[in-house]
C-alpha cells in the first residue's frame, strides 16, 4: 500500500503523464526492479486504493446485520463505507476523486479501474450467493466470483455495484464536497432507491 500512496500522491502534485515508475520506486523507497516485481506499469501502482474501497464496500454488505434485506443491507453499507469519517477520511475522498478523474484522461489507469470493479463485483456476488444461502449454479460465474455464484447472483452484484460506482464516479465528476445531498453516500441511496422495484428477492433468495 505504501507504494500506491506513493504513486497516487505523484499523480496528484506533478500529473500521471510527468510521473515515472522510477519516480514512485524512489518516493516509496523502494528499488526500480522491486516496483517492477508487483507491479507491470506506472497505473498498476494505484490499483490497490481502488481495490481498497470496494474491498470495504463488500466487507460491509457482508457484516450487514442478517435480519436485513438485501436491499436494506446494501444502503447499510453505502452509509458506512461512502460517508467522510466512516473509515474515510474528507481529505482521501478527494484523492479518491482525482484518482478517478484521472481515468477520464488515461485509458491504461481507465483500465486498472475497471478490472478493479470488475473483480470488486465478483466478490459481492459471493456476498450475496453466501447471504441468500440457497442452491445456486455456476452458470455465468465471473472474475473473483466463487462456484455458487449463479448467473442470477452475478446480474444482482452487477446491479448493487453499478449503482454504487455511478454514484461514486458522478460524485467525482463534480465539485461538491465528499459529504451532503451531492456526496457519493447520497448518489448512491439514491440510486439504490430507484431501484425499489427491483426483484432482489427473486435474484438471490434475500
Amino acid at each position: 500500500m505504501e507504494i500506491a500512496r506513493a504513486a497516487a500522491g505523484l499523480f496528484v502534485k506533478q500529473g500521471l503523464r510527468a510521473t515515472r515508475a522510477e519516480d514512485i520506486a524512489q518516493a516509496a523507497g523502494i528499488a526500480p526492479r522491486t516496483f517492477y516485481r508487483y507491479f507491470a506499469t506506472k497505473e498498476e501502482a494505484v490499483a490497490p486504493l481502488y481495490e481498497a474501497g470496494g474491498r470495504r464496500w463488500t466487507e460491509a454488505v457482508a457484516a450487514a446485520p442478517a435480519e436485513l434485506s438485501l436491499p436494506q443491507a446494501l444502503e447499510h453499507a453505502v452509509r458506512h463505507t461512502l460517508t467522510p469519517g466512516a473509515g474515510v477520511s474528507a481529505a482521501s475522498w478527494e484523492l479518491v476523486r482525482t484518482l478517478i478523474r484521472l481515468t477520464d484522461t488515461s485509458p491504461a489507469l481507465g483500465k486498472v479501474w475497471a478490472e478493479v470493479c470488475r473483480t470488486s463485483e465478483g466478490a459481492l456476488a459471493d456476498v450475496l450467493a453466501e447471504r441468500s444461502r440457497g442452491p445456486l449454479d455456476n452458470v455465468g460465474r465471473g472474475a473473483g466470483a466463487g462456484p455458487e455464484s449463479s448467473s442470477a447472483v452475478r446480474f444482482a452484484a452487477a446491479v448493487a455495484a453499478s449503482a454504487v460506482r455511478v454514484a461514486v464516479e458522478s460524485w467525482a465528476a463534480d465539485t461538491g464536497p465528499a459529504s451532503g445531498p451531492k456526496g457519493p453516500a447520497a448518489l448512491a441511496l439514491r440510486n439504490l432507491a430507484a431501484l425499489r422495484g427491483f426483484p432482489w428477492a427473486e435474484l438471490v433468495g434475500a
